[in-house]
């Protein structure tokens, strides 16, 4: 029973978590149409944002979360207003995003090994606190609170700008008609770059807790990590952001559950549940949602 009950809390602060990583694809792909190949990369580069305010610049790892996100914009505007409103103009985006994105992530995938090198890079385990949180008896590191925390956070944020804003009113248009948003007047090109910086600095901000929850970081990461969300995505529902809160869980309990009990097995885990729920409903957990909004 104890081990039950470690795997299942620790499989809920791991889904947030991972809700986290998936949710800024989604975004992307919820108002755009576009696949973000590079997500993966975009996350380990937050990862290595970490690493430098940490161990270059001797300030807490946390420092690592406004500093992708100033990052995110300082990147994503160029890069959005470059590639983006070309893809669209074409006559299949999706793919051709889905061609020029994996080309974007094996570029960023190279810099950063010629940046930081091959090897592994980890955090100082004690800079998010040297000891344990438990709850029902069971204990955790005080990283993986931290990063629960700060996922459940920038979530709540994305749903208030859904919900409270004239921007989130409008991004939740686009969504559901690009052409009908057209019509009214609403200028979908803004709207759409800064979902696109928004979903950027959400990958980078995972990022900053990944070498906690993965135990180091490389830059070989970035593939999986893509192959990971788009996992967690489609559980949940593929364009809609929210729902990735759904998918990330399901994948978080999964693979700690696998990892208690069957830890040889638990790299299967984003692929058989994928496939499972594919087979089930091939719309996802929350599909039905999005067709009625």
């Amino acid at each position: 029973m104890e081990l039950l009950e470690y795997a299942i809390i620790g499989g809920i602060l791991y889904g947030i978590y991972f809700s986290l990583i998936g949710i800024g694809l989604n975004l992307i792909f919820g108002v755009m149409r576009i696949i973000n190949l590079a997500h993966g990369q975009f996350i380990v580069l937050g990862a290595y944002a970490a690493w430098l305010v940490s161990r270059h610049f001797g300030f807490n790892p946390l420092w690592g979360v406004p500093t992708v996100f100033v990052a995110a914009i300082v990147i994503g505007y160029p890069l959005y207003y470059a590639v983006v409103p070309r893809l669209q103009r074409s006559g299949d985006p999706e793919m051709l995003s889905f061609i020029l994105f994996f080309g974007v992530g094996q570029m960023l995938e190279a810099l950063t090994g010629l940046g930081f090198g091959a090897d592994q890079r980890s955090l100082p385990s004690e800079a998010l606190g040297s000891g344990n949180l438990g709850v029902f008896g069971q204990e955790f590191p005080d990283s993986w609170w931290w990063a629960a925390g700060v996922s459940i956070a920038a979530i709540v944020a994305l749903w208030l700008y859904f919900t409270r804003t004239r921007l989130g009113y409008a991004t939740r248009a686009i969504m559901a008609s690009r052409e009908e948003a057209l019509a009214t007047g609403i200028n979908v090109n803004k709207v759409s770059a800064l979902a696109f910086v928004a979903g950027l600095a959400l990958a980078g901000i995972a990022g900053v807790f990944l070498p906690y929850l993965l135990g180091s970081v490389s830059p070989d990461l970035g593939d999986s990590l893509t192959t990971t969300s788009f996992a967690i995505v489609i559980i949940g529902s593929l364009g809609n952001p929210l729902g990735t809160i759904i998918g990330g869980l399901v994948f978080g309990l999964g693979t700690m559950l696998m990892q208690t009990y069957y830890s040889s097995w638990s790299n299967l885990v984003p692929y058989v549940l994928l496939l499972v729920i594919v087979l089930i409903r091939p719309t996802g957990l929350l599909g039905k949602a999005v067709r009625s909004v």
